[in-house]
Parts: structure tokens; C-alpha cells; sequence
């Protein structure tokens, strides 16, 4: 059944959803050029475009010579393009992970790191590392990613047990539920890591802790882009369940929708998701949290056009911030997570201080 929808607005906020509509996908076009382009290594947009349009169509545009000239090619195409495109993934995962999670537990501070999620996958990816099986023998390749995938799904599982003993699952208690399970979490990844005879391993652990894309590649984008694709198509098709849940649980009873049903499917939903994304890069903060709040406070609180704006606008922070990440320091990488989390937290204070803002759009 539809669920109730924020009315169509002023139009000046008509225009404004348009224009952001319009802009965004250019602006994200625009900065996956740049982010290819610039690096330790600055290359011409002009020969990034060739080198690209090579690649895909296998046609040349001048001269074949400038596209081999040192390795100009391998630096577009085997490093930065798949880096470029798991940004974007993971950018646009992350945002729809918040966005979920805010409007099925109706707060604004809800996102796969506040509650518990990220940092059981952190836990299960930490233990997968300091054993071995994140850098040496047959599970070398998947070692992590199981880790962290196991680590996201028994935190989830924990967070919806523990919010439901009692009674009826409810959003308050998913938050506090959240809060323990993500400090206890913490607290065995930090046990792990301080007993650890594995001065290379709790290096490792150190540096993913903190995010980062560097270990981008080609051969990993296939499962990252099915999973988070199928992700979307599946928050598209959810968006009147979710502003049905932002007017409140008993308003959501009687339009006839199972509120506890629909909190489990998002919340084993997102922690698989968030699993995949921890295994592949790290921990990255921030960005689930605030890109939901950024775009509703320009297109509303309607999940029709705030699902797949947060989705691009997501795409577009994380590459900028990986962008940031790789430029301003020569000859080194800051994690991605510092630069998310320098970023993200004064939006997030200006956010909070702004008059007039409202959780929900009121």
C-alpha cells in the first residue's frame, strides 16, 4: 500500500530538485575525468579521454604512439580506472546503507558505523589478518573478505537479538543495541591487535583500519558492482515502505506494513553490504551519515528522489575525498577515512547547528 509522500513544495524547491538533478550525474562525469587525470602523476584530460575511448571501443584517435609513451596507459587503465569505479561502488553503497538505516530506525544518526555493523566486520576482518588468513596460503584472496563479512553479519544478528528481547523491536532499542555491540566489537579488535605477535599483520590492520582504495582492481569490481547494483534496484522499489516508517511505527501498523519484518530484511541487507565494502576497502566513516542528510535537506525527505541522489551524491564524495587522498601529499597516500572524517565531521556540526533543519525534511 503507498505509503504517505511529502507534497510537491514551493517552486523555487521544485527547481532546485530539477537543477540538482540535472547537475549531479554531469558533476560526477566530470570528476571521475579529473580523478583519472590527476595523481602523482598528472596526465592531460585530452589523453585520458583517448586512452579510454581505446579501451572501450579499441579505436584510436591521433596518434597510437602518444597512447604507449611510457606507461601512460597502464596508469589510466589498470590503476586509476578500477580505482575510480570502486570509489564510486563503495561512495554509493555506503550512502544507501545510511539511507536505509535512518528511515527504518527514524534517526538521524543511524548508519552502518553507529550501529555496530562496521566495526563487527573490522573485528572479523582484524582476526582474518593477524591469523594469516588475510596474507598468506590459499585463503590469501578471500581471507578478509570472509573475515569481514562474518564480522558484519554476526554484529547485525547481534544488534536485532539484542534490540528484541522483550517485546517489540523498536528503533531506540536498535540504536542502543547498536552502541553496545559496536563497543564491544571494538574493544576485541583492540584485544587482538595489542596481543598480537605480528608486527607486520597489526601494521596492516592499522592502515585498513583507517580506509583505503589502493588495492583496487579490475578482477574484484565484477561481485562489488552486482552486489551494490542489486542493492539499489532493491532500495528503489522500497521507497514508500521507507517514508511510510519516517511518519512512525503505529502510523505504519495501520497502513498494514510488518515494521519488524522490514527493519530485519534492511538491516541483514546492509550488513552484507557493508561487509563487502569493509573486506575490499577498510573502514571508511562519515559518509553514510551525512551524504543522506545533505541531499534530503535539497530534495526532501521523499525517498523517490532521495534514494538515488544519496546513491550519486555518495559516489561523488567518496571520489572526491579518494581524489584528496591521493594528491595532497607527494609521494604518499593518506587513508581515505581521514580525509572522509576531516570532511564529513564539520558538515555534520554546520548541519546540527542549522536552523531550521529537521531530521525528515520538517
Amino acid at each position: 500500500m503507498p505509503g504517505p509522500s511529502p507534497g510537491k513544495g514551493s517552486p523555487s524547491k521544485r527547481w532546485t530538485v530539477k537543477t540538482f538533478a540535472v547537475l549531479l550525474p554531469a558533476v560526477l562525469l566530470v570528476s571521475a575525468a579529473l580523478s583519472l587525470s590527476l595523481g602523482q602523476v598528472r596526465i592531460p584530460l585530452s589523453l585520458t579521454y583517448r586512452v579510454v575511448w581505446y579501451k572501450i571501443t579499441g579505436l584510436v584517435i591521433g596518434d597510437f604512439g602518444d597512447l604507449n609513451a611510457g606507461s601512460v596507459m597502464n596508469i589510466i587503465w589498470q590503476i586509476r580506472f578500477p580505482r575510480v569505479l570502486t570509489a564510486m561502488l563503495v561512495g554509493a553503497g555506503l550512502s544507501l546503507c545510511g539511507t536505509f538505516m535512518q528511515a527504518s530506525v527514524k534517526n538521524p544518526l543511524a548508519d552502518p558505523y553507529i550501529l555496530g555493523i562496521s566495526s563487527g566486520a573490522s573485528l572479523g576482518a582484524t582476526f582474518a589478518i593477524l591469523i594469516g588468513f588475510g596474507s598468506t596460503g590459499i585463503f590469501s584472496q578471500v581471507g578478509t573478505a570472509a573475515g569481514a563479512f562474518t564480522g558484519a553479519f554476526c554484529a547485525s544478528m547481534a544488534v536485532l537479538t539484542l534490540a528484541g528481547v522483550g517485546g517489540t523491536l523498536s528503533s531506540v532499542k536498535l540504536v542502543l543495541s547498536g552502541m553496545v555491540i559496536n563497543a564491544l566489537c571494538n574493544a576485541f579488535s583492540n584485544f587482538i591487535i595489542y596481543f598480537a605477535n605480528n608486527a607486520e599483520g597489526i601494521k596492516t590492520v592499522t592502515f585498513w583500519t583507517m580506509g583505503s582504495l589502493a588495492s583496487a582492481k579490475w578482477g574484484r569490481l565484477p561481485l562489488l558492482s552486482a552486489l551494490i547494483g542489486a542493492a539499489i534496484l532493491f532500495g528503489l522499489s522500497q521507497f514508500r515502505i521507507l517514508n511510510t516508517m519516517l511518519v512512525g511505527d503505529e502510523a505504519a501498523v495501520t497502513l498494514g506494513i510488518n515494521i519488524t519484518a522490514c527493519r530485519r530484511i534492511y538491516m541483514v541487507s546492509s550488513s552484507l553490504i557493508t561487509g563487502v565494502m569493509v573486506a575490499y576497502c577498510g573502514m571508511i566513516g562519515f559518509v553514510g551519515l551525512i551524504v543522506p542528510h545533505i541531499v534530503r535537506g535539497i530534495v526532501g525527505p521523499d525517498h523517490r528522489r532521495l534514494l538515488p541522489g544519496a546513491v550519486l551524491t555518495g559516489a561523488l564524495f567518496l571520489l572526491w575525498a579518494d581524489l584528496i587522498a591521493r594528491i595532497v601529499l607527494t609521494g604518499t597516500e593518506i587513508p581515505i577515512g581521514i580525509i572522509t572524517a576531516m570532511i564529513g565531521a564539520p558538515i555534520f556540526v554546520t548541519m546540527l547547528v542549522k536552523k531550521g533543519y529537521g531530521f525528515g525534511g520538517g
